[in-house]
């Protein structure tokens, strides 16, 4: 099989467990809120579970591109109205903490070392729909190689709209087909695929905390299909 010219990585539960993370860092701030009994992976989950109606959102409404702080910090008022709590009346300092807890995502175990093996044959970059100031904190953070960060915030268009995809590989000087998107989720690479990419899936059971992925519908067969970003680096000779 061909190989790509460089790897675009989608990032929030391809290579950072966002779901651990969160819970740890709303651990901490949920009894500040007055939701001392709220169970911290249950409001993770009622975070995340918002992400898919507000990209469809910014793509059906005519909004003008905001980053996904913006967007991330209006779900977290969301999730709170859930449960019974005014962000008005809560403390903006702790909100905006809580909300930079994004910034703070560990990666998987395998991220770091697979990354690494990687970028020693293909340029890595990110293809992710966070913004580059949180993708910037996180890689600092947890020490991610990326060799550029592009996405959404780059292009002005999120994931799924095919012109994140295409403007990734323009950016990069190469043909959509040369760059293979690497993902663990279905939806991301069926999109990727529309858009001319190659793909490449990595399996991540537990992103979910052992929940169906709520895309597994759109799985297809991709060039390449791993366990893990160090399976992945096997597979492509690194």
């Amino acid at each position: 099989m061909t190989l790509p010219k460089a790897l675009a990585f989608d990032v929030f539960g391809t290579v950072v467990d966002w779901r651990t993370s969160i819970a740890r860092e709303s651990a901490g701030f949920l009894s500040k809120v007055g939701l001392e009994t709220a169970d911290p992976a249950a409001f993770a989950d009622a975070w995340r579970a918002q992400y898919i109606a507000a990209m469809i959102g910014m793509k059906t409404s005519g909004r003008d591109f905001v980053p996904l702080d913006v967007l991330h910090r209006e779900m977290l008022e969301a999730t709170l109205r859930e449960r019974g709590v005014d962000p008005a009346v809560c403390d903006e300092a702790l909100l905006a903490d809580w909300n930079r807890a994004w910034h703070r995502l560990d990666p998987w175990p395998d991220a770091v070392e697979g990354l690494t093996r990687l970028q020693a044959r293909f340029p890595v970059v990110t293809l992710s729909n966070g913004n580059v100031a949180l993708l910037l904190a996180m890689a600092r953070r947890g020490g991610l190689p990326w060799d550029a960060i592009l996405g959404a915030e780059v292009s002005g268009f999120y994931k799924p709209d095919k012109r994140a995809y295409l403007r990734t590989a323009e950016l990069l000087a190469i043909e959509p087909c040369e760059l293979c998107l690497v993902a663990a989720h279905h939806g991301d690479l069926a999109a990727a695929r529309h858009a001319g990419l190659m793909t490449a899936y990595v399996d991540r059971p537990d992103e979910y905390g052992g929940a169906p992925a709520p895309d597994a519908h759109h799985e297809q067969a991709w060039e390449w299909s791993s366990g893990s970003l160090t399976d992945l680096a096997d597979q492509l000779g690194c």
